[in-house]
């Protein structure tokens, strides 16, 4: 069993008539199961037309009642891409991907607001997206570097995600699922979250957490980790030499009044029981030592 996506998932892509959704929706088809898994796009001005095969339907509601999807991801400009999620709320679907970098703060706000009580999860914004190794990708991950296995990987950072996954691959570990949450300061699952999914998961061993500096939800996650996680887990901190109250790339990442620092998450999850390494290079090996 993975966490929230498998080869039974059917998926519909918000912003599939796009550039950058087209391009990934092909991606995605030709990796693993994705053939039967991306069923259906959404643009309200273009119902009636086929992309890639798959297709487009007016409304994410309209998308859902002909094709029975559960899942959308979006590749929505920035200005509608709030909008796009609340559609997908709306809608009661079990699982939003928003791939979008550059969504406006308090259109964020606003989408969170309205998202209180309903059931939809939602992975980013501003995320790579999720991997079920040999059976689903959706997002922008590539998905060639993943293979399945038995390793749990969360990270804020995009990049780093495929850092990750590649050190564990050149160690011949493969993955139960991979997510990357995204790192803007007002997103959907945090690391915690996700923790908790994977410490449910029978198929997953061991849990590797990538964090950067900005906020507290990776101190909130490994004190939940030192109660109550029945698995080894391993994280690394981005940000280690970043200066205080500057803001990083394009990430939530910004230390604010001496919290969130990278030393102050380390600390935090070391003292928690997570081994934690300074060096990007040795996350993989890390985590192996932990099996």
């Amino acid at each position: 069993m993975s966490i929230l996506v498998n080869r039974d998932s059917r998926v519909i892509t918000q912003g599939i008539t796009g550039k950058t959704g087209q391009f990934h929706t092909r991606l995605c088809r030709e990796y693993a199961y994705g053939q039967q898994c991306f069923v259906a796009g959404v643009n309200p001005k273009k119902p009636g037309e086929q992309i890639e095969g798959i297709p487009v339907y007016a409304t994410v509601k309209e998308a859902k009642e002909a094709t029975g999807a559960t899942v959308s991801v979006i590749y929505v400009p920035p200005a509608f891409a709030a909008a796009a999620i609340d559609e997908a709320v709306e809608a009661d679907l079990d699982l939003v991907i928003c791939i979008t970098e550059g969504i406006p703060v308090r259109d964020m706000l606003r989408t969170r607001y309205k998202m209180e009580g309903k059931k939809t999860l939602l992975i980013g914004p501003n995320c790579p997206g999720i991997v079920t190794p040999d059976e689903i990708k959706i997002g922008i991950m590539p998905g060639y570097i993943h293979k399945k296995g038995r390793i749990g990987v969360v990270s804020r950072s995009g990049t780093l995600t495929y850092e990750a996954v590649a050190q564990l691959m050149a160690l011949d570990l493969g993955q139960s699922t991979c997510i990357g949450i995204g790192g803007d300061p007002i997103n959907g699952l945090k690391h915690l979250d996700v923790m908790k999914l994977f410490n449910e998961d029978e198929e997953t061993d061991a849990v590797l957490m990538v964090g950067e500096i900005g906020g507290t939800d990776e101190e909130d996650c490994a004190r939940w980790v030192k109660d109550n996680m029945k698995k080894p887990v391993v994280g690394f901190i981005a940000g280690v030499a970043a200066p205080p109250g500057k803001r990083m790339g394009h990430a939530g990442a910004i230390i604010a009044g001496g919290k969130g620092t990278a030393q102050e998450k380390i600390a935090v999850m070391e003292e928690c029981g997570i081994r934690v390494t300074r060096n990007p290079a040795e996350m993989g090996k890390l985590l192996k030592s932990v099996l």
